[in-house]
């Protein structure tokens, strides 16, 4: 792939991560937790910016382990074979988001374990410091990793392949994109949007969402084959 053509699978790498919503649920829970503390609106704001703070960072870290254990291991051309695996398990995830990423009830409850659920609210609800809520930011972040292990992946791959400076670029372009789902809440909530406004939107548009997630892994491990695998084949025949 050309600079731009990589530069566009990586942005939609990262708006396929933006749809996921692990992380807007914990801001949600947050969100709710703190103004039913009856604390103040900038403490929520400082709260909730902290949290998105958190998960651009570990974002970040992912995508940069991920590059920097691909390029130890493949350098900067990648064999076809593991292109051909990347794309394989786009699909494998993108069929299991169809399938159970929302569980089968009313509201927006999620795939995850209600355990593991449930600590996560008791952790929102405990928190009381913008450190804490930073540290809820990367906990929410890493929890999410079953699914969005898939784009982190393929956009490694992608990087390794740019020269330096346009690997700084992508990064950045992902984990900007990758957080806007918990910018845009957090954003509705800076302008006085109620949350069970925000909460009933993400629940009458959940089918939507998953549709759009599942479909959306599909659609980039198709581009990817295509251009790193089918292409190459058809190249070397020539």
């Amino acid at each position: 792939m050309d600079i731009l053509t990589s530069l566009l699978a990586v942005g939609f790498a990262a708006l396929i991560h933006a749809s996921f919503q692990l992380s807007v649920s914990v801001l949600t829970m947050l969100s709710s937790h703190t103004i039913g503390a009856k604390r103040s609106h900038a403490k929520l704001m400082r709260l909730t910016l902290s949290f998105i703070i958190g998960t651009k960072v570990m974002t970040l870290l992912l995508v940069s382990f991920a590059a920097l254990v691909l390029l130890d291991i493949f350098g900067s051309t990648v064999p076809q074979l593991v292109w051909a695996c990347a794309c394989g398990l786009l699909v494998g995830i993108g069929i299991a988001v169809w399938l159970f990423y929302y569980r089968r009830e009313k509201g927006t409850s999620l795939w995850i374990p209600r355990s593991f659920a449930k600590h996560l609210n008791e952790r929102s609800k405990a928190t009381r410091t913008s450190a804490e809520s930073f540290s809820l930011g990367l906990t929410g972040v890493i929890s999410e990793l079953l699914f969005i292990i898939g784009p982190i992946i393929v956009t490694a791959l992608v990087l390794i392949g740019l020269p330096a400076i346009w690997q700084l670029v992508g990064l950045a372009m992902y984990t900007i994109i990758s957080t806007l789902s918990s910018l845009t809440v957090w954003g509705l909530i800076g302008s006085g949007h109620s949350l069970s406004r925000i909460q009933k939107w993400r629940e009458n548009n959940k089918q939507f969402l998953r549709f759009a997630g599942g479909g959306g892994l599909l659609i980039l491990g198709f581009f990817v084959y295509v251009n790193e695998v089918v292409f190459h084949i058809v190249a070397g025949g020539m």
